[in-house]
């Protein structure tokens, strides 16, 4: 089985989206065609800006929860960094409790 992944999409207005799936280029032409998330629909065209493979399910939920629990000046940040898996977990305080 392939290892989990979250990712940021940036919309035509500048909002991040972010999600995880363990097929990103497969998720990413799926919010293109309109089939993936509602809050993506008809904001076109969309730019995936950072990605990073995390492992499990668990782990990749609890780093999506923190992301979107950042603010978007944050995130800005983080998509400028692109910081490695260890350093994304460091960034979240999420590095004790990854598995």
């Amino acid at each position: 089985m392939e290892p989990w992944s979250v990712y940021l999409i940036r919309n035509a207005r500048g909002a991040l989206y972010t999600g995880i799936t363990t097929q990103v280029e497969r998720r990413l032409e799926q919010h293109r065609a309109g089939s993936g998330s509602k809050a993506l629909r008809g904001r076109g065209p969309l730019e995936l800006v950072y990605r990073r493979k995390l492992g499990d399910r668990s782990l990749a939920s609890r780093v999506e929860h923190g992301l979107k629990r950042l603010a978007k000046t944050e995130k800005e940040a983080l998509v400028r960094a692109s910081p490695s898996r260890r350093r994304l977990l460091l960034w979240l305080d999420l590095e004790g409790r990854a598995g």
